[in-house]
């Protein structure tokens, strides 16, 4: 029948950083983003709440500025070659994550056959207009999102794959039978089924291939 991978991106697909940062790093304002990251993990903001903060200093980005960031981002090595070969099984792939779509859907073109990402408005952002946070997820979302890609693709939670690194995946973890932690905090590794520390997607991919 298949299987669905599901891959987070931060700190997962993108090592030891996130979408945010690395747009942060273009835009001058990584002080201010690893504030905000320091208040979502401790839970003095939400999700939406931080989605929020992070549209209004984001004002000014342009999809040159998206553009670098993406580029530049430490990605693992080798992630066309596992959604080729995925692909190639008869399986499916997708990336759930918490950052900006304008910024994770660009992963689409590499292969991925689904992104879900938290909605926000294409750059440049609409003059004078504050975010409709309805769109930005949580960790949870994550399962609700699984479980709606497995149902498209004839699947169940139990024939679907993980791959996390930190407590955002913790909800998805606990929800599917094999868990990959990829560079993982504490959070992944005690939930984990398998382990893997480097920076080549093909070897964590291997542990369950």
């Amino acid at each position: 029948m298949g299987r669905l991978h599901l891959f987070d991106m931060d700190g997962t697909l993108i090592r030891d950083s996130s979408a945010n940062i690395e747009l942060a790093k273009v835009i001058g304002k990584v002080d201010e983003f690893r504030s905000l990251d320091g208040q979502f993990a401790t839970g003095v903001v939400d999700s939406a709440e931080y989605a929020r903060q992070a549209y209004a200093m984001w004002s000014a980005l342009t999809e040159a500025v998206v553009a670098d960031a993406f580029a530049g981002a430490p990605w693992l090595a080798g992630i066309r070659d596992v959604w080729t070969e995925i692909t190639e099984r008869g399986e499916h792939c997708a990336v759930i994550s918490l950052s900006p779509s304008f910024f994770v859907r660009r992963l689409s073109s590499w292969g991925v056959h689904e992104v879900r990402a938290a909605v926000f408005p294409d750059v440049p952002f609409p003059a004078g207009t504050t975010l409709d946070v309805c769109g930005v997820l949580n960790p949870q979302s994550k399962v609700t999102i699984a479980d709606e890609l497995a149902a498209r693709y004839g699947l169940t939670r139990d024939d679907c794959v993980a791959y996390g690194d930190s407590k955002s995946d913790s909800a998805l973890f606990a929800a599917v039978p094999v868990r990959v932690a990829v560079n993982g905090d504490h959070h992944v590794r005690t939930l984990a089924t398998h382990v893997y520390a480097g920076g080549d997607l093909r070897e964590a991919y291997a542990l369950v291939r």
